[in-house]
């Protein structure tokens, strides 16, 4: 399951049983961090998921953002509740690049908002799946 974590909604993706390819969930609506993980946890059994990637927005020198720290901290809940690893992974521009293809995909920017944490948490699971198919990826289960 790949995760774009964000202070209002949180995209989430699924890949195949192969680990080949990334699909959109649906995003989540955040209400508090208790519900949050219950509903997270919902999806975890539907999709038979067995590990957790959490977008890590570090600012483009790769320091630490605020942002950062927050998906930290929630990456690490959701590894404490949920019992699965939890990786975290670089998403810097994610987000714009999800806007990109939305863009291209011919939709208008007023209707990215419904969708663009989704194409992010698919491109972040995408990214993860194959730099470690490929073994370049350096997993961070912090």
């Amino acid at each position: 399951m790949g995760l774009d974590v964000g202070d209002r909604r949180i995209g989430v993706a699924v890949s195949d049983e192969l680990g080949l390819t990334a699909q959109p969930v649906l995003t989540l609506v955040r209400s508090n961090r208790r519900q949050d993980v219950k509903s997270l946890q919902r999806l975890i059994r539907k999709y038979n998921c067995t590990a957790i990637v959490v977008g890590n927005p570090l600012y483009m020198s790769g320091d630490q953002s605020p942002q950062a720290a927050k998906a930290q901290a929630f990456a690490e809940l959701l590894r404490q509740e949920t019992g699965l690893p939890v990786h975290l992974w670089d998403e810097r521009l994610t987000t714009t690049e999800a806007h990109r293809h939305l863009y291209a995909a011919g939709r208008a920017g007023d209707e990215h908002k419904a969708v663009v944490d989704q194409v992010a948490a698919v491109l972040i699971l995408e990214s993860y799946l194959s730099a470690t198919k490929t073994g370049r990826g350096k997993l961070s289960a912090s």
